[in-house]
């Protein structure tokens, strides 16, 4: 088991580590924390404002808006794994998905793409058609073949940590020491992406997927600790309940909380933010490379 020591040293965050990433061949450098502008193909993803479709009229305006206020990756998804989501066949959500990462790699060919999916076809076809990233909820645990997949196709990978699947994730909450199962359950999936020939692999701790919402801060408060696989951190709080609860509002009131506490996970160490706004998002981000500069 990982050992919970006390946080990294304030000059962690002054110098942060440098990573590398290979996108279709170029090698990309990433020396202080990105931006991820999350994009929901689908009807019922649980913040309504993220919820778009490729033949709506709104589809473009959405992309842009995302792009021009500065994000680094746009993150597609075509089925929401919210508590109670339907459930959506792989063959809809392959149609959801390609023809958005088609028009977008076709209007905008320097975005980074990011495919939210954690079936392997999916991912596949998303990257045959233009996306560069595939960004797993279940770090290939719904899917045998996404792993295998995923190293075919030489392409970064986010793992997230859930337990269960999103029908039956919020009843898989009881954790002896959930600090130490995550990480040890990230270590053993590090040496699984190895195997498989996947070298660029980044660790998302999966807040709200298997978590109470004190198990939520108790991660984020911990954040740091992820920094010991040597893995960039996705950190994805953006609107969630662990903040309009806590805050006793809705997804629509918890933007304010939601830049707090991405403040406070850059701070922490935090590599990646994925968020529904991107300009309050970076905003955070220029704020801290204020402080810390």
């Amino acid at each position: 088991m990982f050992p919970v020591k006390g946080v990294s040293s304030f000059e962690d965050r002054v110098f942060p580590q440098k990573y590398t990433f290979q996108f279709n061949g170029q090698l990309q450098v990433w020396n202080s924390p990105k931006i991820m502008g999350i994009l929901n193909v689908t009807p019922d993803s649980f913040f309504g404002k993220s919820r778009t479709n490729f033949t709506s009229n709104d589809f473009a305006r959405q992309v842009e808006k995302l792009i021009s206020e500065g994000a680094d990756i746009l993150d597609i998804g075509g089925y929401s794994t919210r508590p109670g989501a339907v459930e959506v066949s792989e063959a809809e959500e392959i149609n959801r998905v390609v023809p958005a990462v088609e028009w977008i790699s076709k209007n905008f060919p320097d975005t980074l793409l990011s495919v939210d999916t954690f079936r392997a076809n999916v991912a596949h076809q998303a990257i045959g058609s233009g996306a560069h990233i595939v960004n797993d909820i279940s770090s290939g645990d719904l899917d045998p073949e996404m792993i295998p997949t995923v190293g075919r196709l030489k392409v970064p990978y986010i793992a997230m940590h859930m337990r269960g699947n999103p029908a039956n994730m919020h009843e898989l909450t009881n954790y002896s020491d959930i600090l130490g199962e995550i990480l040890n359950y990230f270590a053993e999936k590090q040496e699984q992406f190895k195997k498989f020939g996947i070298k660029d692999v980044i660790i998302d701790p999966g807040f709200g997927f298997a978590k109470t919402i004190e198990q939520n801060y108790f991660l984020l408060k911990n954040l740091k600790q992820f920094q010991r696989l040597s893995s960039p951190i996705l950190v994805g709080i953006s609107r969630k309940s662990m903040i309009y609860k806590t805050l006793q509002t809705n997804a629509d009131g918890a933007l304010n909380g939601t830049t707090a506490l991405n403040m406070f996970a850059l701070c922490q160490g935090a590599n990646l933010l994925r968020v529904h706004d991107v300009k309050e998002a970076k905003e955070t981000l220029k704020l801290y490379h204020t402080i810390y500069s």
